[in-house]
């Protein structure tokens, strides 16, 4: 049975993501890409995708207008900021389509409008679309619950010097699955900030490190310290376009799924 190809709008088709998405849609015979967006200052609005990722002229130009085109939609990938992915979510649960987000830097009440949308929408938003770190994520979630409070627990980040959110998307899912594991309260024990005299750590805290420089991709260690030995889980990222493929994945997975808020742990069954 020949299956029908999935049609997809790219939502912040000019970021380094939104490439990475153009680029791989294109070369693969899974998806069609229907439309591009970015927001209505964009220099690139009206540039031909293929243009955009340096082959030949595609048809679709960018557009600032998703209403428009979602019309011809089976689903956004969407990698913008979160305002403009909740105005996302909201069209894909008024069109009853997938929305795949990848966006991060959510805030708790952003979060909430983006689960109301998946009422009516088919949403996978993780802050991480990669194999191997939804894998790190369950690998800290057991590590924590089988380590006891004795061992305390720190996220170091590192990404490019152009990242605009910090900690990382993925350093918040990472302390997430070691709170779900610990069974504690992830907001009530994170700790960004550590300036001048803090006072001793606390128990079950789960402290932030980031950095940043360079074009770094994403490096993230989950480190577990106890009293004579330490426990260390790393990811390294060195081609975006692991989490291109990811975010595709995680759109044909949902195609057919009903609405609901899924993570990369629904999609790749890690549970």
């Amino acid at each position: 049975m020949t299956v029908t190809k999935m049609k997809i709008i790219i939502a912040g088709a000019s970021g380094r993501m939104g490439r990475e998405l153009i680029k791989k849609a294109l070369s693969s015979d899974k998806f069609t890409i229907v439309g591009a967006t970015e927001n209505p200052e964009s220099e690139y609005i009206n540039q031909d995708i293929g243009e955009l990722v340096g082959i030949k002229n595609t048809g679709i130009k960018i557009s600032s207008d998703i209403l428009y085109l979602v019309k011809e939609a089976d689903g956004i990938i969407d990698f913008t900021n979160p305002s403009t992915s909740i105005e996302n979510s909201i069209i894909a649960a008024q069109t009853r389509i997938v929305h795949v987000i990848g966006t991060t830097g959510f805030t708790n009440d952003q979060h909430e409008k983006v689960a109301l949308s998946a009422m009516h929408a088919k949403i996978v938003q993780s802050g991480n679309m990669s194999l191997g770190v939804n894998l790190l994520s369950e690998l800290t979630r057991r590590a924590a619950q089988t380590l006891n409070k004795d061992f305390d627990i720190e996220i170091i980040e590192m990404h490019h010097k152009n990242k605009i959110d910090a900690p990382s998307g993925t350093a918040l899912l990472l302390g997430k699955s070691a709170a779900k594991g610990r069974k504690i309260d992830f907001n009530k024990n994170a700790v960004y900030n550590r300036n001048s005299i803090t006072g001793e750590r606390e128990i079950n805290s789960i402290g932030f490190a980031t950095l940043r420089g360079g074009s770094i991709v994403g490096e993230h260690d989950v480190i577990f310290s106890g009293d004579g030995e330490t426990i260390k889980l790393s990811h390294s990222a060195s081609d975006r376009g692991i989490f291109a493929q990811g975010a595709l994945a995680a759109a044909l997975w949902a195609r057919d799924k009903k609405p609901g808020l899924y993570s990369m742990i629904d999609v790749l069954d890690l549970k």
